[in-house]
């Protein structure tokens, strides 16, 4: 049952949010517009216009992108840590997580107080995802068990969450750590939940491990993904996974460019003093071992070239835009979103368009990442 709080001017608060998220309170029934603006909405700001920033652990996906650019409606993400110990090249997430990975403060009572106000203001349910800058499985979860809880928490407050998606690089360590039973139990919705007739005609599953395998070479992951689990130990997780059932996204993601360049005159990655990442065999193997293992979908993306937070990109990372730079030519990459990313004609026809083709050779459906995202229901 919905709480009304008499001391909120919750119709005050839904006049006042910004117009950038103003498009998920739209076509709400007014209880459901009351709810979401008491989670998520400061009760008493003295601001004139309202963002998403109350909630302490269970937060709004993305705080800041508009609805017109990204479309992701009501959904949740849960970092469960601060920083990540993988220290990947490419990671988004240096534009604005710390360098070194921690457990966050307090963790289990804001996580309590967050699905207490979940339940108290009866929030309608919405996709969880875990997480989006920082890998849940990284070997803090050993000792943290942050993931384990968030995972267990979710389970008993089961009617708020539609779909739960967990993103990491470490497949293997839930397999060894005993999280089967966990993930098999948040993989169908309770008979009683709003959206189960819905799940269960479409066959969809309520629990999704996406795996991040951009590489199939052990040397590409190591200059890339330098603090990431090795190759073989990811597979082995994968194929530990699929064994007992449990749902899979295989997110072949970033995308490289790969030798010959497509420069005037035709360059390689090692005239940039860099190894390559994804030859074509590469990828055509990913593509095999995503439907080896029945994969739902492969995810991809260019790789973008992040601007750190407070420092110097690295020296893989300045070779990489120089190739970026001689690809663009005479034109120039493009810096959008804190980070330089390649002409959107350079990076269909070289990087993206020959990946395409190979998922349809193997008949696996691919998605980009910001579409896997919205579509998560």
């Amino acid at each position: 049952m919905r709480q009304q709080l008499f001391d909120v001017d919750v119709e005050g608060l839904i006049r006042q949010i910004h117009p950038k998220y103003r498009a998920v309170w739209e076509g709400l029934a007014p209880e459901d517009q009351r709810a979401l603006a008491l989670y998520f909405l400061p009760h008493r700001s003295a601001k004139d216009v309202l963002e998403p920033k109350r909630p302490r652990v269970i937060k709004w996906y993305c705080p800041f992108a508009a609805q017109c650019d990204f479309p992701s409606g009501h959904r949740y993400c849960i970092n469960v840590f601060t920083g990540c110990a993988h220290h990947c090249e490419y990671c988004y997430a240096q534009a604005y997580e710390p360098d070194e990975a921690a457990p966050k403060s307090n963790f289990e009572r804001l996580l309590l107080k967050d699905l207490d106000d979940l339940e108290r203001w009866d929030v309608p349910p919405a996709p969880v995802h875990l997480s989006n800058s920082t890998d849940p499985f990284q070997p803090l979860e050993a000792t943290a068990g942050h993931t384990r809880l968030a995972l267990t928490e979710i389970l008993r407050h089961r009617y708020r969450f539609t779909t739960v998606t967990i993103l990491t690089k470490n497949p293997l360590l839930p397999v060894r750590r005993g999280y089967l039973d966990l993930f098999q139990a948040l993989g169908t919705l309770p008979e009683d939940h709003p959206r189960h007739a819905e799940f269960a005609a479409r066959a969809q599953p309520g629990f999704v491990i996406e795996v991040s395998l951009a590489f199939w070479r052990e040397d590409a992951r190591q200059h890339y993904d330098p603090g990431a689990p090795p190759l073989d130990e990811r597979i082995e997780g994968l194929r530990a996974l699929h064994a007992h059932g449990i749902p899979l996204v295989l997110r072949i993601d970033p995308l490289f460019p790969r030798s010959p360049l497509p420069t005037r005159p035709p360059a390689s990655l090692a005239d940039f003093d860099l190894p390559e990442a994804q030859t074509l065999d590469d990828l055509e193997r990913l593509a095999a071992l995503a439907k080896d293992l029945h994969a739902r979908h492969v995810v991809y993306s260019p790789v973008k070239i992040v601007q750190p937070r407070g420092g110097q990109l690295s020296p893989t990372m300045q070779a990489l835009r120089r190739v970026y730079e001689a690809c663009a030519r005479p034109a120039k990459p493009v810096f959008r979103g804190g980070s330089w990313r390649l002409p959107d004609a350079i990076a269909r026809a070289h990087i993206i368009q020959p990946f395409l083709d190979i998922c349809r050779r193997y008949d696996m459906p691919a998605k980009y990442c910001k579409h896997n995202l919205i579509e998560t229901p």
